[in-house]
């Protein structure tokens, strides 16, 4: 942290009705003085003024609102100016330049506005990524998810579980301290009690089948099949658009071709796959491997074969080895008959044509209903981030190897362990290595 006032655009940079230009830190102020006739001694923070804006040369710059938060009560804790001006990129240029003329102003890093705000305890880490991942929310379970991190549910876990080792650490070291002193029995039993039940709780929470990074990122569902089943024919309809080149040659799609969805709230990254085949040239083979991985990766496969030509007893394989996440789809019901249509989906394989609109209608929404089915049921505030993940599986780890029959700095030094891992995630304690990283992600302006 420096004395030096920061300043960014806080829109997005382009032609707008109206633009955000932020300043935060102690001089921010003297940008009003600067750019404005108003008299910055009688500015009641919170309030919108309507002024002209002019150049440090009094020339004129703009007109729009001027807003003034004042320390501590703001978003990085600091003093915040906010200018609300007309989205033209000439004002924009103009005004940016004019801050950058003042003494101690300087453009802000990416990120900037919410590092002020943690290192002055506005938000933990949690809060912050949160904040980013709203930013960044395209579908209503992302925003929703998001939107509670921001507000502190993990937050809130993540510090009681900590307050709680801190307490045991606080009784453990009385003994460290009185090595002649022995445990009560009821004070070891407490012991034994909490650490028992924090580190069912930790489990749990990490038992969500990483739901929390799933959201994030997207839910990945796989359109997986034989060759010819018309897996790029659905993926073009799902699309609206000639996303990928559809052929009756066999083995046209050589590699893995993704679309982003919003199913139902529920983000989806739906990938077309090579087709399973035996007999395949080098680069197809290739192909092939790459659907292979895509397939065991999946959340959800769709595996589509032809309605006509294939038997679903030939799939049984592939049935039972993802049981939990398959779905047997068959395809091209405009070539079979009443009565083969009944025998496929007395088997259970739900018949579409590729290049309906309403059966790939019903084919989304039956694979939006099995996410929700997977994963909707997970109580609690999902784990949104690989580095809490980590951290956590290492406090879990700490915690198991905890036993009052070790030598009592030893069972110290666990609990220490166990809280050091969490405090790293709400960045409770000194964590500048990962700092630069996480805000480094953020927007120029936030």
């Amino acid at each position: 942290m420096t004395n030096q006032t920061i300043y960014a655009l806080s829109t997005a940079y382009g032609k707008s009705g109206v633009a955000v230009v932020r300043v935060s830190g102690p001089h921010a102020l003297q940008a009003v003085a600067a750019l404005t006739d108003m008299d910055v001694h009688r500015i009641k923070p919170r309030y919108a003024y309507f002024a002209a804006l002019h150049q440090i040369d009094k020339r004129p710059l703009d007109k729009g609102l001027v807003l003034y938060f004042k320390a501590p009560q703001s978003f990085t804790g600091e003093d915040i100016v906010e200018f609300q001006i007309h989205g033209s990129k000439a004002v924009i240029a103009v005004l940016l330049e004019n801050l950058g003329s003042l003494p101690d102003f300087r453009l802000a890093e990416a990120g900037e506005f919410s590092k002020r705000a943690f290192y002055n305890q506005k938000m933990d880490l949690t809060e912050a990524e949160g904040l980013a991942d709203l930013i960044e929310a395209e579908t209503e379970v992302q925003h929703q998810t998001a939107l509670r991190q921001m507000e502190g549910n993990l937050k809130n876990l993540y510090e009681n579980w900590r307050r709680e080792l801190l307490s045991l650490l606080a009784i453990l070291e009385a003994y460290v301290d009185f090595p002649d002193e022995e445990l009560p029995s009821s004070q070891e039993e407490k012991i034994k009690n909490t650490v028992f039940k924090l580190l069912v709780e930790i489990k749990e929470h990490l038992a969500d089948s990483q739901c929390g990074e799933r959201l994030r990122d997207g839910f990945r569902v796989v359109i997986a099949g034989p060759a010819n089943a018309g897996k790029s024919s659905l993926l073009n309809t799902v699309a609206g658009r000639e996303a990928v080149i559809v052929s009756s040659v066999a083995g046209t799609t050589r590699d893995a071709v993704d679309i982003n969805l919003d199913l139902g709230g529920w983000p989806v990254v739906l990938t077309d796959t090579a087709g399973l085949r035996q007999s395949a040239g080098q680069i197809e083979q290739q192909g092939i491997r790459i659907a292979e991985t895509k397939i065991n990766q999946a959340d959800l496969i769709i595996y589509l074969f032809d309605a006509y030509k294939d038997s679903v007893q030939q799939f049984d394989n592939i049935t039972k080895k993802y049981s939990d996440k398959c779905l047997l789809v068959a395809n091209k019901k405009d070539l079979i008959g009443s009565e083969r249509r009944r025998e496929l989906e007395q088997k259970g394989c739900l018949v579409i044509s590729a290049r309906d609109k309403a059966d790939v209608n019903n084919l989304l929404r039956l694979v939006e209903s099995r996410l929700k089915s997977r994963f909707s049921g997970l109580s609690g505030q999902p784990v949104t981030r690989r580095r809490y993940r980590e951290a956590l599986q290492k406090a879990a780890d700490c915690l198991s190897g905890f036993s009052l029959n070790k030598e009592i700095e030893l069972a110290v030094e666990d609990i220490r362990l166990t809280a050091r891992e969490i405090g790293k995630i709400t960045g409770s304690i000194e964590v500048e290595e990962i700092l630069d990283k996480i805000f480094s992600s953020f927007c120029i302006g936030k």
